[in-house]
């Protein structure tokens, strides 16, 4: 058996290369005294916003310049902690950042309340009568949209010097998840002992064709799930409580209207997605299940089987080299500009590849102003890490293009948006494969890889959302929130959608466990979302061609 690595162990090729944020931890120590250091540059400014059109244009610069200062304090120490949370050392940075965090949201709530104790009138005028000013009215705007919603201006500024604390649940599952959680090893369909993670089961062991391998590794995982259940529903438990109660306080009818408000999207948009999407793709992924049934010669479809390839005798593989050049082949369509931030990235190590120990599960794309889009994936030389990979670009691409065309202040979109540029890379080289193969295996596992999208961001991550609607509507009740509610919950959820064609033992139930987005806010659904967007989009591309694009 070949242990896991530690980070001291991996090849520094294959990392992220942090320098182009800080050069060194001590580099990071004095960026962060001088980002507390800074913060007078914005405090000066209080009291004073409501003076002119000017002051107020000045205040709000400066609290974006020391924005994005922050952002690449805190990025720094997030992505370390990324790499390996188990470091004494990055466990430290993250509560540091927290901390000064909550200091600088306690610090800056009088930017709000003076804001929302401006005429409205005012503020539009000011915004229609100075360009610099103008820079900034969608913040503007955005901030008069919560009036009805915010408390005195001394409230607001407790509930800020809170932000470490209400932080606190998504922080305890993270550390727990990197640092503490085991998995034992399990022998596979060959009788060789294999070690178990996070990462490598859910970038390898399960989707594995042998069926004895993804089932003795699918034991070890929930082996090693089960002992953290009471621990992890607590946690979450938390979270639900902490937002039920800040709607009431800030005046919301619900834990999940707060949380939509923020997305500037409607309930009825939300509602709809999980609805529609749950009802009229249930028979189709039914028929999905029942077909790979069949195929794979199985005696009843387990939940684990799922994601098992279609074709168990066949899985092409590839490495990083030659990814790259598929990558940008299939993005070429894009144009040259956004090309070549593409090749930056997988040139220049802004990609975090090898799995060790620590490191935090999963794939994302973190963007800090003013520096360039980080990467963090588990990469097995496999040509689903190539889709992954397209879809994280898809986040660099956008955020790339977005910063070197807008200020900070207008660099990002509503949440609900956020996953359309990934998928829409998954489409392009999806698209790509197609066209540049004639044989048929190949193009059967490039639309299995189309479907495995839709499968990801339709059923997977809308029966996650379909999992939050149902706990808050009980944790409005005062129903309390345990493992077995959350098990019994998402069992019955698996159970509706899948009916008898799918066996959802205790694993299954347990799903909840794995999944940091629900310490995001309402973030599961908004996959589905992005992948409506993107697909209308490439449908218009299809059609149209270039002029769309």
């Amino acid at each position: 058996m070949s242990a896991r690595l530690t980070r001291a162990q991996v090849k520094i090729e294959e990392t992220w290369n942090l320098d182009d944020l800080f050069p060194s931890n001590e580099a990071w120590e004095k960026g962060l005294a001088a980002c507390e250091a800074a913060l007078p540059t914005v405090t000066q400014y209080q009291g004073r916003l409501a003076e002119s059109a000017a002051t107020l244009r000045d205040a709000l610069g400066a609290q974006e310049k020391l924005t994005v200062q922050f952002i690449r304090v805190m990025t720094y120490a997030s992505l370390r902690n990324s790499e390996d949370g188990t470091s004494p050392a990055n466990q430290g940075m993250m509560a540091r950042i927290q901390a000064l965090g909550a200091k600088f949201n306690a610090a800056t709530t009088f930017f709000k309340s003076e804001i929302l104790a401006m005429p409205v009138d005012t503020v539009e005028a000011w915004i229609a009568g100075d360009a610099e000013l103008a820079v900034f009215a969608n913040n503007l705007r955005d901030t008069l949209a919560d009036k009805p919603y915010t408390l005195s201006p001394e409230t607001e500024k407790v509930l800020a010097s809170f932000g470490e604390v209400f932080g606190a649940p998504y922080m305890t599952y993270l550390r727990s998840r990197t640092s503490d959680m085991q998995f034992a090893s399990f022998t596979d369909a060959e009788g060789n002992e294999q070690a178990n993670s996070f990462n490598g089961f859910e970038g390898g062991w399960e989707i594995v064709p042998e069926v004895a391998t993804r089932h003795a590794a699918w034991e070890s995982f929930v082996n090693g799930l089960r002992p953290y259940q009471n621990t992890y529903s607590a946690t979450w438990a938390t979270e639900v409580k902490k937002n039920v109660v800040m709607a009431k306080v800030r005046g919301f009818g619900s834990a999940q209207e707060m949380l939509i408000h923020g997305q500037r999207v409607t309930m009825d948009a939300y509602n709809n997605l999980l609805d529609v999407i749950q009802t009229e793709l249930s028979p189709h992924m039914r028929r999905y299940a029942n077909l790979k049934k069949r195929v794979l010669g199985l005696d009843k479809m387990k939940w684990i089987d799922l994601k098992a390839p279609l074709d168990p005798t066949y899985s092409p593989a590839t490495n990083f080299d030659a990814a790259r050049d598929i990558i940008l082949e299939a993005l070429s369509p894009l144009g040259d500009e956004y090309c070549a931030g593409m090749k930056r990235a997988l040139t220049e190590r802004w990609c975090d590849l090898p799995d060790n120990v620590g490191k935090g599960g999963g794939a994302f794309c973190s963007s800090p102003y003013g520096v360039h889009p980080f990467i963090l994936i588990t990469w097995k030389n496999s040509m689903r890490d190539v889709f992954t990979m397209a879809h994280e670009l898809g986040h660099a691409g956008h955020f790339l293009m977005a910063q070197k065309y807008q200020r900070y202040v207008n660099n990002r979109p509503s949440t609900f948006f956020i996953e359309a540029p990934s998928t829409m890379n998954e489409m392009f080289l999806g698209q790509h494969l197609l066209k540049g193969s004639t044989d048929p295996r190949f193009r059967r596992w490039v639309i299995m890889q189309f479907l495995g999208t839709y499968y990801h961001n339709y059923v997977t991550h809308i029966l996650e959302g379909e999992l939050q609607r149902r706990i808050y509507n009980l944790a409005e009740t005062g129903a309390p929130i345990t493992a077995v509610t959350l098990s019994t919950t998402k069992g019955q959820i698996l159970s509706d959608f899948w009916g008898d064609t799918v066996e959802i033992d205790e694993g299954a139930k347990l799903t909840w466990m794995r999944q940091p987005h629900y310490y995001m806010g309402l973030y599961p659904y908004t996959y589905s979302a992005g992948l409506t967007c993107s697909t209308a989009a490439m449908q218009q591309i299809q059609a149209e061609g270039q002029p769309a694009i």
